[in-house]
């Protein structure tokens, strides 16, 4: 153990003295590996960070919940988008029979797309408002967290009263610095009363929830004021929450039954709608993410390539450099395998040190990409490790064969050489 930390001592003192010596050389070989970290580790700190942001906002859809659509999610929607057209749109009839039958069911909601309507206040006006009308336990169903005001009461959703819920967007540019709550703005010819504003939605590239420049009417509220026609291809779901204890598959064999009796389909006939959750797209996740992290990996494989043949070039130069030094430690008693190690080492520093500044490179790149690109960019604590790896793995094999050249030197050619 002492050898082996006295062997480790010299190499790094002879690593930094290669450096010092030779600084031109060592930071054009140094620079190969620092490009290589930073391709390879920068391209999965990216993919990584796309991967989390994406996959964290479609688990806002919760993976306890189940979508009533017309179409499936893990199929290309023009494959089959005349068979699934032909499909009844889920409707307010399916949302209470599933309230009423479905035992295994904790919360229900639906939601109709009424369509991009305009709403106004005094002088201010907001166009294309992406206009809804939900059901009472659409709040609690999708967590909303509410910016100022609150959701809809029980008595205000029931009787229908005209009142109204708008996203944060529509906030901002209707009401500006103004507090919008108790404001009567006015909407498809009606007079509603704000109760509450959506909070922000965060840095997402999807926004699944993304209720920003959204206008939420209860269903009784928006079928007193609206013609509600379910034109839209795919304007309207019966969103089920599992209830506590319930498992996924029992609330989905629950469903399909009050479904299928419910639309008087028979034993034979398929299923005219489809029961999606956040599973179907983890799936496609994966696979659209293996795919990226292997190109990325066979991109940073590349870049190192370039790094360690500099390295190894180093490496021999230092071999020739110290023959005689080499020729009178094996003349003094030293082993083969210490002198093996000992250019190893300094190889797999000289590696570490160009990962080192690749890895403060990818940091200072992702802070600074993270202001201008609509998503956080990082380096973990993994992704640095990774690095720290693939710069021993290419010490080792760069410096392998100029130390193994180094060991199997005679000693009393290498002394007079």
């Amino acid at each position: 153990m002492r050898i082996f930390l006295k062997i480790i001592y010299e190499s790094f003192a002879q690593a930094f003295q290669q450096l010092r010596a030779n600084k031109l050389r060592s930071f054009l070989s140094l620079l190969g590996i620092t490009i290589g970290i930073f391709c390879i580790i920068g391209v999965q700190s990216a993919v990584d960070s796309l991967e989390n942001n994406i996959r964290g906002s479609i688990e806002k859809l919760g993976d306890d919940v189940l979508y009533i659509q017309k179409m499936p999610w893990n199929e290309d929607p023009g494959q089959n988008f005349w068979k699934y057209q032909r499909r009844p749109n889920p409707n307010f009839e399916d949302y209470e029979v599933i309230r009423e039958k479905v035992e295994s069911a904790g919360l229900a909601d639906y939601h109709v797309f009424i369509g991009e309507k305009t709403i106004k206040w005094n002088s201010s006006s907001v166009e294309g408002a992406f206009t809804l009308a939900v059901t009472f336990d659409c709040a609690d169903l999708f967590k909303m967290e509410f910016e100022k005001g609150r959701y809809l009461t029980p008595s205000e959703y029931h009787y229908g009263m005209n009142r109204v819920v708008i996203g944060h967007t529509v906030a901002e540019e209707l009401f500006g610095p103004i507090d919008p709550i108790g404001k009567e703005v006015k909407l498809m010819g009606h007079k509603l009363e704000v109760v509450g504003v959506i909070k922000k939605s965060g840095r997402d590239i999807i926004n699944v929830m993304d209720f920003d420049e959204s206008i939420l009417l209860g269903y009784n509220t928006a079928s007193k004021i609206s013609n509600i026609q379910n034109n839209h291809p795919f304007g309207s779901s019966v969103n089920v929450k599992a209830a506590d204890g319930v498992s996924l598959e029992q609330l989905k064999d629950e469903l399909t039954g009050v479904l299928r009796a419910h639309r008087r389909l028979k034993p034979r006939e398929e299923s005219d709608f489809a029961l999606n959750n956040v599973s179907l797209l983890a799936n496609i996740l994966d696979n659209i993410f293996g795919v990226i992290n292997l190109a990325g990996l066979v991109i940073g494989i590349f870049a190192l390539l370039v790094g360690m043949f500099s390295v190894a070039n180093i490496m021999f130069v230092s071999v020739k450099e110290r023959t005689s030094i080499i020729g009178v430690k094996k003349a003094l008693g030293a082993k083969r395998y210490i002198i093996l190690l000992e250019f190893l080492v300094e190889s797999v520093i000289l590696c570490i040190l160009g990962g080192i500044v690749g890895l403060i490179l990818i940091f200072f790149t992702t802070k600074l990409l993270t202001q201008v690109l609509p998503f956080d960019l990082y380096l973990s604590a993994g992704n640095m490790l990774y690095g720290i790896i693939w710069s021993v793995a290419i010490g080792v094999i760069s410096g392998f064969i100029p130390a193994y050249q180094a060991a199997k030197m005679d000693p009393v050619d290498a002394i007079r050489s």
